[in-house]
């Protein structure tokens, strides 16, 4: 074929890939493939002249005319160098731009003609000013990029080329081959500065965003290596030193513990800080132990452990039955919590009072609960707590300063929402060391406990997932304020049948896993447990009740241990007065008979109801009024009451007016040694005065509670529950009570209501229609005997 038949220069063709030529570009290029180091071969042959295109993907081994750019790069191989793994490295200064027209069929290399496209060379004051634009972006460029060194920018500046200029700059850009090519094939001068000046503005853009973004994790990572490479060194210094206390690997495990604890971000904030203290610090140190224990304390608190309600109510309801009976209305609220709970998923902790004489089962009630609702439980007793900072902690400044109680407790159970019963909460006292009560209020207030502050802790804790439960045996030592924040439920005494239940049903069977005896080894029977009942025990809960159950056990566990052929025991009435001796008590209080001056009054204790007998005599003198067995202030007004209502009342009630200057009275209360008070026995002191003056007789079947005024009314009090089954205890048979105190008979057990005649009275008179045995012949005596003193 004539070299004619072609259009344009006969050149041989180099596909590069990954790289681009410009005129007056000279570069080294390394070549491997086969046929571009024979078409290389064949220009060494010919002129040293070579075509330079781009291939438009990079990894195509045999690149077809598809993948090649039409328009490349005339160049001069000036060297060409063969290296020892087989490819050939050449030095190649580029000419002249040209496109390719043909190619021309050749197996052995890419042979094309192409058409050279020579600068056109113009000048003029637009063409200068957009060559120093685009001067003045490059130098922006080479100040963000730090890829292109500042002598670069010298060598561009003196081009004076406009075309030339602008290759030049392109080269030097990192750019994909894409961007390159456009700027190649843009043979007109103008066009060709005036893109290279957007793709200029462009990187730029690029460039600084780049340069923002890498500052702000260059800062975060020096941040980081400064750490890491000053703790490099205090380890380095430490182990020149001597490390003995290991005080780098302690606070590395502090850091290693924090990263895994998962604390909210203020208190994460302030264990950083003082690990960063605990690091600085000489080993020896005295404040250094007092932080590290003060970190210990703060990792170990359960910020964001919960456990999961079981919110299964028919469950929570067997497992409280299983453990007590009776005890409908705590149980019932614990249920109604669970059912809310279950309908709003968040509910603020309620905060219960369990209020009681002992031995009902109150803290026992709270562990139950904890179980029934699946939570951690966690006890602390407040009884003889006198100081503020057994609640809230003791700042650290002082030696041996720790968390208060609340804390602790919350480190013991490990979550933040465990059932937490505050013991014994009306046996707080109060002294100079501040009043534990007031440092309560915070714990217990529903409204603020979400950010509880301990002195030695500092920050708010959060205690609004809490349970609380208080229990106490009278609500009138517990201050009104405490009070008011807790919901406050009256767990009464048991009657003898829910003993009798409570015996057969929980104590024996425990008592008797607790003393190794089987299920049949030991019978008890019904009348033996009733007789220890009555005779052993008289309380308003069951704990004496179990402690004489642990004493039959004990028995019964050495007689089957010194006989081992016995198979089984059984306790009768006979068995036990044999082992438990003769009855401490006698069952059924009542007075045997009929009585002038002693009445039987029914008392409130803060250990459930009880039976008193108050008794009056009258004796010749000269008015003293004496009033005996350790009462208080309030119990000494009522008798004053008492008394200054049978003076004026005397005429009707048929005594001499004068009676109190001419005889001294003496009222008093046996048990002196237990201190008694309260204004519940007006209508009682009044009764026995009257019955004394008057020589009535008192019913000995009747008992009687009230508070009496100056014109006899009888007013309100308060324990009708635990009064009536005091009565009943006793064996009474009439109650009087104050008529306001009607509406609380319905918290009376029906079998107490069914035993007892409760009958309301309003006024003293309707009193000693139903306490004075009418009509006999002791008052006529007693009356003439008065008669005859007065005149």
């Amino acid at each position: 074929m004539g070299p004619g038949k072609w259009k344009g220069r006969r050149l041989p063709l180099l596909p590069l890939r990954g790289l681009l030529v410009y005129p007056s570009m000279v570069l080294h290029l390394d070549v491997g493939r086969e046929k571009s180091v024979r078409a290389l071969e064949r220009s060494m042959i010919d002129d040293h002249m070579i075509l330079l295109c781009s291939q438009s993907e990079v990894n195509i081994e045999e690149p077809t005319e598809e993948d090649i750019y039409r328009v490349g790069t005339i160049a001069r191989v000036r060297q060409m160098l063969k290296l020892p793994n087989g490819t050939i490295r050449v030095l190649v200064e580029g000419v002249v731009r040209a496109e390719i027209t043909d190619y021309i069929p050749n197996d052995d290399f890419y042979e094309v003609a192409a058409r050279e496209l020579p600068e056109q060379e113009t000048t003029d004051p637009e063409l200068d000013a957009l060559m120093r634009t685009v001067l003045s972006q490059f130098e922006h460029y080479i100040n963000l990029s730090k890829k292109v060194t500042p002598e670069t920018l010298a060598a561009v500046s003196d081009i004076d080329e406009p075309g030339r200029l602008a290759d030049v700059i392109t080269s030097h850009l990192s750019l994909k081959i894409k961007d390159k090519q456009e700027i190649l094939e843009t043979v007109d001068v103008r066009q060709r500065l005036e893109k290279l000046l957007d793709i200029l503005n462009n990187e730029r853009e690029v460039l600084e965003l780049e340069r923002k973004i890498s500052q702000r994790v260059k800062k975060q990572m020096e941040k980081t290596q400064k750490e890491y490479y000053l703790r490099e060194q205090m380890k380095a210094i430490q182990k020149e030193l001597g490390d003995k206390e290991g005080r780098a690997g302690e606070v590395e495990e502090l850091r290693n513990r924090l990263a895994e604890a998962g604390v909210p971000d203020n208190v994460k904030e302030k264990i950083d800080k003082e690990i960063d203290r605990l690091e600085k610090m000489h080993a020896s140190s005295a404040e250094a132990g007092v932080i590290r224990n003060y970190i210990d304390w703060l990792l170990a608190l359960p910020w964001n452990k919960h456990t999961e309600d079981m919110l299964d109510i028919a469950n929570a309801e067997a497992i409280l039955d299983e453990d007590h009976y009776g005890l409908e209305k705590p149980k019932e609220r614990v249920l109604e919590y669970l059912a809310v709970q279950q309908l709003v998923k968040k509910l603020k902790g309620p905060i219960l009072c369990l209020v009681g004489p002992p031995g009902v089962g109150k803290t026992s009630l709270a562990r139950s609960i904890s179980k029934s609702v699946g939570r951690e439980f966690v006890r602390i007793s407040l009884g003889g707590v006198r100081d503020e900072a057994e609640i809230r902690g003791h700042r650290r400044t002082y030696v041996g300063a720790m968390p208060g109680r609340i804390i602790q407790g919350m480190k013991t159970a490990g979550t933040a929402n465990p059932v937490f019963l505050l013991d014994e909460i009306d046996k707080m006292a109060m002294d100079f060391r501040g009043d534990p009560a007031s440092a309560l209020l915070e714990v217990l207030d529903p409204e603020q406990n979400n950010t509880f502050s301990d002195h030695f802790i500092e920050v708010p804790f959060d205690l609004s997932n809490v349970m609380f439960i208080t229990t106490a045996n009278a609500i009138h030592n517990i201050p009104r304020p405490l009070l008011d924040r807790m919901e406050v439920i009256y767990i009464p005494g048991y009657t003898e049948l829910e003993k009798l239940q409570i015996a057969q049903t929980y104590l024996l069977p425990k008592q008797k896993r607790d003393h190794g005896l089987e299920e049949d080894q030991l019978i008890v029977e019904q009348a033996a447990v009733l007789q220890v009942i009555r005779e052993y025990t008289r309380e308003s809960g069951v704990r004496n009740l179990e402690q004489q159950m642990a004493a039959l056990c004990r028995k019964a566990a050495k007689e089957i241990v010194g006989d081992p052929e016995r198979s089984a025991i059984t306790i009768d009435s006979d068995r036990v007065k044999e082992w438990l001796g003769p009855g401490k008590f006698r069952y059924g209080l009542a007075e045997q008979e009929d009585q002038i001056g002693a009445v039987t009054g029914l008392a409130w204790t803060e250990v459930g109801g009880d039976t008193l007998v108050i008794e009056v005599t009258v004796m010749p003198g000269s008015g003293k009024l004496t009033l005996t067995g350790k009462l208080g202030d309030v119990m000494k007004e009522s008798a004053q009451a008492a008394f200054s209502y049978t003076r004026a009342k005397a005429r009707e009630l048929g005594i001499a007016l004068d009676f109190h200057e001419k005889n001294d009275i003496h009222i008093h209360i046996p048990e002196g040694a237990i201190p008694k008070d309260g204004p519940s026995a007006g209508i009682t002191m009044a009764t026995a005065l009257i019955s004394a003056l008057t020589g009535r007789l008192v019913s000995k079947e009747v008992a009687m509670t009230g508070e009496i005024t100056l014109r006899g009314r009888v007013l309100p009090i308060g324990g009708l529950k635990e009064k009536s089954l005091a009565a009943h205890r006793a064996g009474i048979k009439r109650v009087l009570l104050p008529k306001d105190n009607e509406r609380d008979l319905r918290d009376i057990p029906e079998s107490v209501r069914n035993d007892l005649d409760f009958i309301p009275v309003s006024h003293m008179d309707e009193v000693l229609k139903y306490a004075l045995a009418a009509g006999d012949q002791a008052a006529v005596q007693v009356q003439d005997d008065l008669h005859a003193d007065f005149h």
